[in-house]
């Protein structure tokens, strides 16, 4: 390492740490989603995810990293940072203790102390080129967090580009797109426009020749998936198809994820607030970042029926499944799930469909890599956060096949353009909501074919607080306790007591309290069992 260069990049992190302090009594842990938490809290955090970016550029030869600030589907005064790697994927496990590291450091020397020691222990030259891309959601607290952003990469001498306002998946696609620019296999055009694009170009050819889809409603959850989405729309043209994008008031961030988006709707179970919906028409409501999206509709009695993650990752499953036995292409499709998949859902898909299913713990990065293990690897939570990966072996495959027949190449052109239709870096709310109309479109049905594949079990979900998280200790994909001692067995002995009952008990990432997962044959039992099994917590 240059002395010289060394010592001037550590005299501006010094002096631009000054200006964004680190708050006292504040413990920082960089997590799946990265940092979240109040926006007034992360200035100092943010500034110091733009050193650790600028390293990491410089660690991978000069490849660009992203920086996404945004806090999901939390509430609007919460905000979030989190770093996107080269392929569109998330950070590298070992560098979120870089990244915790760094946040945590209590002086201003601190900082600049473990700035040099990562560069010292992995052999990054600070004199090295480092590229950072980033953007930002609709909240509130985004535009001091660039700025803050903006000092660290500056005190790093990174370069960088500002993408503003996008949606999360945005973003992580064109990383992967800068990354793979001058590669034998680009994955497209680095700008918003280049998403928008490809997206609607797959979309036009995935359905051609298929009825055009009814109308589709989409809660936006007031954030930045509305104006994206409707600029898709536009992209893909109204003789294609008609979105009607609803809470898509970004001005008033106050409403951000109020009483709406794809979490409020998952875990309250019912419709967003002041939405009317007509009898089985399709509905959907997207995140405050638009990486997660869940499906429903109402029946002729106006019951909420909800299409959540289980359901998109099964459709996807049935349908690649079924295109692939049609072209003869030789490919295997994979489902990964978490302990939270809805247990008929995991029946569904090994009994009904004879498709594989591989359980990971709770975590994006968890399903992703293991996704990644198939030649098409189908990966939901849930919540609605997903997407489907095409190997690199699947498309070349896809790409060489000599088809013998007209439906052989059908099929095949639609798995080519599926793979451009679905996000493959991210789970993406809006491209996830084309892949479930084309397939809806490709089926000739509505929503409530598509919820009778099977029945989900009824399920609850119920928080315990404790006195020390960290004592429950699972196995098995999270399914299982080892600790506290005794314990599963307890659960064992209830859960044998109801008709199709299951449950789980895992503690919770961010605070004292874990979460009990309970379903059984009624709602009754479901409900029933959760209550029992956190009754058996108490005290610990």
């Amino acid at each position: 390492m240059d002395i010289s260069i060394t010592r001037q990049q550590l005299s501006q992190i010094t002096k631009f740490s000054t200006l964004h302090p680190r708050p006292e009594g504040h413990k920082y842990a960089y997590g799946t989603a990265g940092f979240r938490l109040l926006g007034s809290l992360l200035d100092s955090v943010v500034f110091r995810v733009g050193l650790l970016a600028a390293l990491r550029s410089r660690k991978l030869d000069g490849e660009t990293i992203g920086v996404m600030i945004t806090a999901s589907h939390n509430p609007p005064d919460d905000n979030g940072v989190k770093l996107i790697d080269p392929q569109g994927e998330m950070l590298e496990a070992s560098w979120e203790t870089y990244a915790t590291k760094f946040a945590n450091a209590e002086t201003d020397d601190e900082l600049t102390k473990e700035y040099l020691a990562v560069a010292e222990a992995l052999k990054i030259n600070l004199d090295s080129p480092s590229n950072v891309v980033f953007a930002r959601d609709t909240r509130a607290s985004g535009p001091a967090l660039v700025a803050a952003l903006k000092d660290g990469l500056r005190a790093a001498a990174a370069d960088y580009a500002d993408y503003r306002i996008l949606t999360t998946p945005q973003l992580h696609y064109i990383v992967k797109c800068i990354n793979t620019g001058k590669s034998a296999t680009p994955y497209g055009d680095p700008s918003e426009q280049g998403y928008f694009d490809k997206l609607s170009t797959a979309f036009k050819i995935v359905t051609k020749g298929k009825p055009k889809p009814p109308i589709v409603t989409v809660d936006a959850a007031n954030g930045v998936g509305g104006p994206k989405l409707k600029e898709l729309a536009r992209c893909i043209g109204s003789d294609y198809l008609d979105i009607n994008v609803v809470k898509d008031e970004i001005d008033a961030v106050e409403r951000l994820n109020f009483q709406c988006g794809a979490d409020f709707v998952k875990t309250q179970q019912k419709l967003p607030v002041g939405l009317e919906p007509a009898p089985f028409e399709l509905y959907a409501s997207l995140d405050g970042d638009a990486d997660r999206i869940v499906f429903y509709y109402v029946d002729e009695s106006n019951k909420f029926h909800l299409l959540d993650g289980d359901k998109i990752a099964s459709l996807a499953a049935m349908f690649i499944r079924d295109l692939i036995a049609v072209s003869g292409v030789d490919l295997q499709v994979g489902v990964v799930q978490t302990a939270y998949a809805n247990g008929s859902s995991s029946k569904y898909l090994t009994d009904i469909l004879k498709v594989p299913i591989t359980v990971t713990p709770t975590g994006v990065k968890h399903l992703h890599h293991a996704a990644q293990l198939f030649d098409v690897g189908v990966y939901f939570e849930a919540n609605g956060h997903g997407t489907v990966l095409f190997s690199n072996s699947s498309m070349k495959t896809l790409e060489s096949f000599e088809a013998q027949n007209p439906g052989q190449q059908d099929a095949v052109t639609t798995l080519l353009s599926l793979a451009a239709l679905i996000n493959q870096t991210v789970g993406d709310a809006l491209s996830d909501l084309l892949l479930v109309i084309a397939i809806l479109s490709h089926k000739a049905w509505g929503p409530n074919e598509w919820d009778l594949t099977y029945t989900d079990l009824p399920n609850r979900l119920v928080r315990v607080v404790v006195k020390d998280r960290t004592a429950f200790k699972t196995e098995d994909a999270e399914r299982r306790l080892i600790e506290p001692k005794g314990l599963q067995g307890n659960i064992d002995a209830l859960v044998k007591k109801y008709k199709s009952g299951r449950s789980f008990v895992r503690a919770s990432g961010t605070e004292d309290a874990v979460r009990v997962y309970a379903e059984a044959a009624t709602r009754l039992e479901a409900d029933e069992l959760a209550v029992k099994v956190s009754d058996s917590l108490k005290g610990l």
